[in-house]
């Protein structure tokens, strides 16, 4: 239950006539989708390029931002460890700052604290599809000269004073994986602020050839490409693309679904002995993607990971979002790395439980979760 797809008989229509158009590859349904995407975020289609996942997005992104071997990039750590890896992957330093504890995003005042003379980028992550403060955020990238990469994965439909995530940072990465709130199975998107960097990503996410397997094999004939670059293999497929082109007609719809679902839950759940979500703060849009609740032995009676026993035991998926990153054996070895050193990201990580959220559910199945958490903090 946590987490499944709404597809619908549109994508599955959409996958067949791709199957037999004998196009699966890069081609015109990822074209497509790339156009469709830059008109829902409201940017040129130039400033976009399809990826076959978030963390590709991320990865390539800072390579095409230019950013040097070994500079320092801040980021949360309170995020799902490809965050960190991407900076890893593209030879440089990560440096955590704590969080807010109620919004769960990365805290403004943490990242100026932890700023150094190596310092070149900040990669915030919108956590659940709640905005990070993007004005404070860019204020500091603003004075300190930082590139700005957003991890959008959570937060596709999201808005931050009116305008949508992805678009105040030089970059914005977004995830179509099977959970999310628009699916390609796997995929991600780059949006970018500069055309020529947007491109440069595309050429990186295709073994730095210069042209794709789409132009290479169009109708006027084979064109010879050239290699300007060591890239990766990266690129989406015309088969993710054709389930993403009718995710993304339904994106709206499907936010207003989970809108309903996440509402319910808050009245619902409301006089149970556990942390709610707190409110969208004013003039935001939250992308309703996690719905996380905190569950405190001290005032639950019962543990967090007992309760996603119980939560099993009742055939109810959940998910933990996240572990704090410093919580994971690699980065401790690796960087010396304790939770203690971000309490706030510590606290979090050991008492949330992510309950299903998804347009897929029926009326019935939010009330079966409702009345699964009701009977375990009542026994």
């Amino acid at each position: 239950m946590f987490g499944a797809p709404h597809i619908d008989e549109a994508e599955i229509d959409e996958v067949l006539t791709c199957l037999r158009s004998g196009w699966l590859g890069t081609g015109p349904r990822v074209a497509k989708f790339e156009r469709d995407f830059a008109a829902f975020r409201g940017v040129k289609s130039a400033q976009v390029a399809a990826v076959n996942s978030c963390t590709a997005a991320l990865h390539v992104s800072m390579l095409a931002a230019g950013i040097e071997h070994g500079a320092e990039v801040i980021t949360t750590p309170l995020t799902f460890c490809a965050t960190v890896n991407a900076i890893l992957h593209a030879g440089l330093m990560p440096v955590l700052a704590d969080v807010d504890p109620q919004t769960q995003n990365i805290d403004p005042d943490a990242i100026e604290a932890a700023i150094t003379p190596r310092t070149r980028a900040i990669v915030p992550v919108h956590f659940a599809g709640r905005p990070c403060a993007m004005d404070r955020i860019m204020d500091i990238a603003r004075k300190h000269d930082l590139v700005v990469i957003e991890d959008c994965a959570h937060a596709v439909e999201a808005e931050f004073h009116g305008k949508p995530l992805g678009t105040f940072g030089d970059f914005g990465c977004f995830s179509f994986y099977v959970t999310k709130n628009v699916v390609t199975g796997e995929g991600g998107m780059i949006l970018g602020r500069s055309n020529e960097q947007v491109a440069r990503a595309k050429v990186l996410a295709l073994h730095g050839m210069s042209k794709d397997a789409w132009h290479r094999f169009g109708d006027k004939g084979y064109r010879h490409y050239q290699v300007v670059e060591c890239g990766f293999k990266y690129n989406m497929m015309d088969l993710q693309a054709a389930i993403g082109l009718h995710q993304l007609a339904r994106v709206e719809q499907s936010w207003r679904r989970r809108d309903e679902i996440w509402r319910h839950y808050d009245a619902a759940l409301a006089n149970l002995p556990i942390e709610l979500p707190v409110p969208a703060e004013d003039d935001v849009r939250h992308g309703r993607h996690l719905y996380t609740v905190m569950i405190d032995n001290n005032h639950c009676g019962i543990t967090r990971d007992e309760f996603l026993d119980e939560m099993n035991v009742a055939r109810i998926g959940t998910g933990v979002h996240y572990l704090s990153i410093p919580e994971h054996p690699y980065y401790q070895q690796r960087f010396g790395w304790r939770p203690e050193q971000w309490p706030n990201a510590m606290s979090l990580g050991r008492k949330t439980v992510s309950l299903p959220l998804s347009p897929a559910l029926s009326d019935g199945d939010v009330e079966r979760v409702v009345a699964a958490v009701s009977l375990i903090l009542s026994a």
